[in-house]
C-alpha cells in the first residue's frame, strides 16, 4: 500500500494496493471493498488506513474527472488529485457525515484544482464582467442545454469551442456550469459542493448558459461569414452590466 501521505506515490502503485487488501475478507466474512462508504469512513477515522484505500478506490476516477475537466491538463489534474485524497485522509476525522462521503471528497478536490485553476488565471479576460445585483435577483430564461456529458453530442469544432468558453467563464460560473452541465450532478449536489444556496446555483448557471450561449452565437456568426473563430475577449461579455 502507499500511503496516503506520501503524495509522491504512483497512482498504478495506490489502485494495486488497494485492490489487494479490498480483497481481503473482513472478520465477518465481508469482503471490506463490498462495504458501504460510512462503515469504511468510521473505520478509516479510526486508523485503519485499508479502509481509506477502498474509499480512494471506489472515488478516484470520478475526482480524477473532476480535476482534469477544472485543470484541462492530465499532469495538473493528477497532482490535484493526489492533493485531494491526502487533504481527505489528514482532515477525515473532521467529516461529520452531515453530507455524503462523495460530496465531502468532490468539494475538497475541487478546492485541489481551484487552487491550481487560479493560479493559471490571472490575468485572464472574461466573458462576462461581475453583476453589482444579488445572484438571488439575476433572471434568465433560455433554452434547456440539457442535462448529463454535453460534450459527447458534440462535434470536434464546437466541442474545442465551447471549450475555450468555458475556459474564459468567471470561476464561479465554471464551477457550477462544471458540476451541473458537464458532471451531471443536480442543483442541490452543486450546491452543498460550492455551499451555496440552491437559488444561487440557479442563477450562476443561467448566466453561466447565456455566456455561452452569446460566445457560440459569435462563433457560428463569424464561421459562416469565413472569419476567425471569436477569441474570449472579443465584444462584450453576455448580460454584462445588465
Amino acid at each position: 500500500m502507499v500511503a496516503p501521505d506520501e503524495p509522491g506515490g504512483r497512482m498504478a502503485d495506490e489502485r494495486q494496493a488497494r485492490d489487494t487488501e479490498a480483497r481481503a475478507a473482513q472478520p465477518d466474512g465481508k469482503a471490506m471493498a463490498d462495504l458501504p462508504d460510512a462503515t469504511l469512513v468510521e473505520r478509516a477515522q479510526g486508523g485503519d488506513t485499508a479502509a481509506f484505500d477502498v474509499l480512494a478506490g471506489r472515488y478516484a476516477e470520478k475526482v480524477h474527472r473532476l480535476t482534469y475537466r477544472v485543470l484541462r491538463n492530465e499532469e495538473d489534474a493528477e497532482d490535484a488529485l493526489q492533493e485531494a485524497f491526502l487533504s481527505a485522509y489528514r482532515n477525515l476525522g473532521r467529516f461529520e457525515g452531515k453530507s455524503t462521503f462523495s460530496t465531502w471528497l468532490y468539494r475538497v478536490a475541487m478546492n485541489a484544482a481551484l487552487m491550481r485553476l487560479r493560479k493559471r488565471r490571472e490575468g485572464m479576460v472574461s466573458l462576462e464582467q461581475p453583476r453589482d445585483r444579488e445572484e438571488s435577483q439575476v433572471t434568465l430564461q433560455l433554452a434547456d442545454w440539457g442535462r448529463g456529458p454535453i460534450e459527447e453530442a458534440l462535434n470536434d469544432e464546437l466541442r474545442e469551442a465551447l471549450s475555450a468558453a468555458v475556459d474564459s467563464l468567471p470561476e464561479d460560473l465554471a464551477q457550477v456550469f462544471l458540476l451541473r452541465e458537464v458532471e451531471g450532478m443536480s442543483n442541490a449536489e452543486a450546491a452543498e459542493i460550492l455551499e451555496l444556496t440552491v437559488p444561487a446555483v440557479k442563477s450562476r448557471l443561467h448566466r453561466a448558459r447565456l455566456a455561452l450561449r452569446d460566445y457560440l452565437n459569435r462563433f457560428f456568426a463569424d464561421r459562416a461569414s469565413g472569419r476567425a473563430r471569436p477569441g474570449p475577449d472579443a465584444g462584450h461579455g453576455a448580460g454584462a452590466g445588465s
